[in-house]
């Protein structure tokens, strides 16, 4: 992971590159924040996927938040190569005897279908309530709006301290290979 002024849009994209074997992935995280009572937010950035695409099988991404209850909500949204669909995660369990699950949409999403060497304009809309149930709202990618509407428990009893974090992930399609993708421009708002 590096700061790069090329590609970007702003003059520093953080750069995220994998090697990887058996599928595997890469998570890369940041705090920004310690917002107890924030319930809705909306996930703005720009991505750019280096040529070739064909190494990636999903392109993850996330936000936690601690509660004032002290439970960790989590919001996870990613771009699913294998089923071709945007997803979002769900606690199938309970908060203290989780079990984290990705949900398929109907919303179409292929991260190896876009188009490489150049930057999308990725927007995902979610809230939450407070017992820690998530509605995703919505995703766009470059202007194109999927309404996602489904509402789902994800509470879960991790323990954390008050944080506000992002998470990316890069996971890896087959046996080996490797992948670059760059982010800028990442903005969090939160009311």
């Amino acid at each position: 992971m590096a700061l790069v002024s090329r590609p970007s849009i702003s003059g520093a994209a953080r750069q995220f590159g994998i090697t990887f074997q058996n599928s595997a992935g890469e998570r890369y995280w940041s705090v920004f924040g310690a917002d107890t009572a924030a319930t809705n937010f909306t996930y703005d950035v720009k991505v750019y996927i280096a040529s070739p695409s064909t190494d990636i099988a999903n392109l993850e991404f996330d936000m936690n938040q601690v509660m004032a209850s002290g439970q960790t909500v989590i919001f996870g949204v990613q771009c699913d190569g294998y089923s071709s669909t945007w997803d979002y995660t769900i606690n199938a369990g309970t908060p203290d005897y989780p079990i984290d699950q990705w949900i398929h949409t109907t919303a179409p999403c292929n991260p190896q279908q876009w188009t490489t060497n150049t930057w999308h304009h990725l927007v995902i809309n979610y809230s939450r309530d407070g017992a820690g149930n998530v509605t995703y709202k919505n995703v766009a990618l470059d202007g194109v709006l999927q309404q996602i509407n489904e509402t789902v428990p994800s509470a879960f009893a991790l323990g954390w301290a008050q944080v506000l974090l992002t998470n990316f992930q890069i996971d890896g399609m087959g046996g080996y290979g490797s992948a670059t993708v760059y982010l800028d421009q990442l903005t969090i708002t939160r009311w």
